[in-house]
């Protein structure tokens, strides 16, 4: 509880609502998604090179240690993307980036699964595993020997996606929802990271280029992500 002062006594004030913010794709899909909503929720910076979100203070209240996190009024700390999301849509239904009917949520829900245990966390741990190995050894078990094949199954799953984009504007189709916000930033990121999209891929090619025009992609990329050299 925050302390204030009223006519010379103390009052206790819950927490105000705040994000824990860092470089990286995960907070940046979390600031696009603000951002298409039109929310503003203060920030607090959080050193994620620095490895400040893997001791306490941090993991006091975030236990798993990943970014970003979401602290509610009531002090309680969601530290996971999509329930955040999910938290955050409930509270703000429009526009709806999940979905406003439950055949709506479903098919979001559906294709954001898809592209994470198809895709992202593919390619995420293809980077921890290699060109991020050095940054990723004091926090994880990392495998470096699984490398060249998770980042081969994110090319093989992209091709799949590429047929199923055919004469689709968006992944979940005339929607665009939060699986087009989390493949998005995964793909820009991993152009960063040794993780090219390949140019035969032309429908993904297309629905990348779609995203990356809208306002909020721009907006939700970290002021370190220049010097870093990759998106986040």
């Amino acid at each position: 509880m925050a302390r204030g002062w009223s006519h010379g006594r103390t009052v206790l004030r819950p927490p105000a609502m705040k994000i824990y913010d860092s470089f990286g794709p995960n907070p940046r899909a979390l600031r696009m998604f603000l951002l298409e909503k039109g929310i503003d929720i203060p920030k607090e910076a959080v050193d994620l090179l620095g490895m400040e979100n893997r001791r306490p203070p941090y993991t006091n209240r975030n236990p798993g240690g990943q970014l970003p996190a979401l602290e509610m009024d009531d002090g309680r700390v969601i530290g996971e993307t999509v329930a955040i999301f999910e938290y955050l849509e409930e509270k703000n239904p429009t526009p709806a980036l999940i979905g406003s009917t439950p055949e709506e949520r479903a098919e979001a829900r559906c294709w954001q699964r898809r592209v994470e245990l198809r895709i992202t966390e593919h390619l995420y741990n293809g980077f921890r595993f290699s060109e991020g190995i050095e940054l990723f050894r004091p926090r994880l078990r990392v495998l470096p020997e699984a490398a060249d094949g998770l980042k081969a199954t994110v090319r093989d799953n992209l091709v799949w996606l590429d047929g199923l984009l055919a004469g689709k504007t968006w992944i979940a189709g005339g929607r665009f929802t939060i699986g087009d916000i989390i493949l998005y930033c995964a793909l820009d990121f991993g152009r960063g990271v040794g993780q090219p999209l390949a140019p035969e891929l032309g429908n993904v090619s297309a629905w990348f280029e779609r995203v990356a025009a809208r306002p909020s992609a721009g907006a939700s990329l970290h002021p370190m992500a220049s010097a870093i050299g990759s998106a986040g």
